[in-house]
């Protein structure tokens, strides 16, 4: 049952992706050169070197976005389902959800401890649980470099002159805006983790597919680019900065 349900969303799946790449006008000769692509590395997207799982970062977590070990992606994936379930569909709250579990621990070691000590004799040996300190470590010096690393792209793109690049970044953070206008953060960061979870197992499974309509879709965005910064952008008179300095 479950290879003819596979088959089936294979089927679907490379049908869509079909319909989308034929549904794009083929790019001219003259237009958008793989070459200036060094022939596209071999059709990989970006020019990249490495495999999809050495671009993850290799390891377990590539393991699992990748869907090396079904059973604990799946059970990663309906875990943050679980949680996203239980505060927004449920209406908990993290402090209520919290408390409940503090409760249970408590009540499972109460019974524990007594029952053991009243069917034995002899002091109960009730497990400890420590979360270890390194972890909150790693946890926190892994966000601050992302964040960092975020703060300095955008401080980049500010200070490079580059108008195109900064105009993407600014409708990258309008579009996060107005996503965030939707949706609360808990949301978000949900489609994220599921957006992680599928796209990158998807891509590899039709990687061909999807770099040869990412390529088409380049294409036609760099057509447009060009046809936008002939007629309004090259229009626009740009001040000599230097000449105003030695004034």
């Amino acid at each position: 049952m479950s290879e003819r349900s596979g088959s089936a969303t294979e089927k679907i799946m490379s049908s869509i992706i079909d319909t989308i790449a034929d549904s794009l006008p083929k790019q001219k000769s003259g237009q958008f050169d793989p070459g200036a692509v060094s022939e596209k590395v071999k059709n990989k997207l970006f020019g990249r070197q490495k495999t999809l799982h050495g671009v993850l970062g290799g390891g377990k977590s590539a393991d699992v976005l990748l869907w090396r070990n079904k059973k604990i992606s799946s059970s990663v994936l309906a875990l943050a389902t679980a949680i996203w379930v239980s505060f927004e569909w449920l209406d908990y709250h993290f402090l209520t959800i919290v408390s409940f579990a503090l409760v249970l621990g408590m009540v499972v070691q109460f019974v524990w401890s007594n029952f053991s000590n009243m069917l034995s004799g002899s002091p109960p040996q009730v497990p400890r649980v420590a979360l270890p300190d390194e972890m909150f470590v790693n946890i926190a010096v892994a966000i601050g470099a992302q964040v960092n690393k975020f703060l300095s792209f955008l401080q980049d793109v500010s200070c490079e002159r580059n108008l195109k690049h900064f105009l993407v970044a600014i409708a990258g953070l309008w579009a996060a805006a107005v996503i965030g206008s939707w949706c609360n953060f808990l949301t978000v960061i949900y489609i994220g983790f599921v957006c992680a979870h599928t796209l990158p197992v998807l891509y590899e499974k039709y990687e061909d597919q999807i770099d040869g309509y990412l390529y088409n879709l380049l294409g036609l965005l760099r057509d447009q680019y060009q046809k936008l910064d002939q007629g309004v952008l090259s229009k626009i008179p740009k001040g000599n900065m230097k000449a105003k300095k030695n004034e």
